[in-house]
């Protein structure tokens, strides 16, 4: 049984998407959640859905063996990046060679890059009248968003679309393609 490790910053819809798709599988499940917000709603969805989770802070990411030991002991097969918006440790990720991974809300390297998360993403896409946006899954290496692509979706931006309409549209693509790429990835 291959093993997930997600870290999360916000709601967590990614997050519980993963968890109950891989919650009858043969092959995988979610065997633990690690957030940087002790107030993330994404802790709450874990305690619904009675999978383990943790926050920690700053320290304990960057500083400290702590999150690192946690990830050990967990020995995950895949480390999810499901809406985490830390760098990710460059120490972690030469412990987990091609084992990190995260989706972004954007066609990368398009709309890539630090403080490039969210509505900031879907604002900018709008703002420069962008007819196509998409999501990414990638590999994390020590830059923000410039690990190797591992797959990408597109959706059509409409002249009429907001922000709040071009999120709506990159959630759908999210939770069809996320959890599908992260099963083929563990074959």
């Amino acid at each position: 049984m291959k093993r997930i490790v997600i870290f999360a910053s916000g709601s967590g819809t990614n997050a519980e998407n993963l968890i109950k798709y891989f919650r009858n599988s043969d092959n995988a499940s979610v065997i633990q959640v690690l957030t940087n917000n002790p107030h993330a709603k994404v802790l709450d969805r874990c305690k619904t859905l009675q999978v383990s989770a943790l926050s920690f802070n700053t320290i304990a990411l960057t500083k400290t063996n702590d999150v690192l030991n946690i990830l050990k002991a967990s020995n995950p097969d895949l480390i999810v990046l499901a809406g985490f918006l830390w760098k990710f440790p460059e120490f972690i990720l030469d412990e987990f060679p091609n084992k990190v991974i995260n989706v972004h809300p954007a066609l990368l390297p398009k709309y890539g890059g630090k403080g490039m998360y969210g509505m900031h993403v879907h604002e900018a896409v709008v703002a420069n009248k962008e007819t196509e946006t998409g999501i990414t899954i990638h590999y994390v290496n020590e830059h923000y968003d410039e690990g190797a692509i591992i797959f990408q979706a597109k959706c059509e931006v409409a002249p009429t679309d907001i922000a709040a309409d071009v999120a709506a549209k990159i959630h759908d693509l999210e939770m069809e393609h996320f959890p599908k790429v992260v099963e083929e990835l563990l074959k």
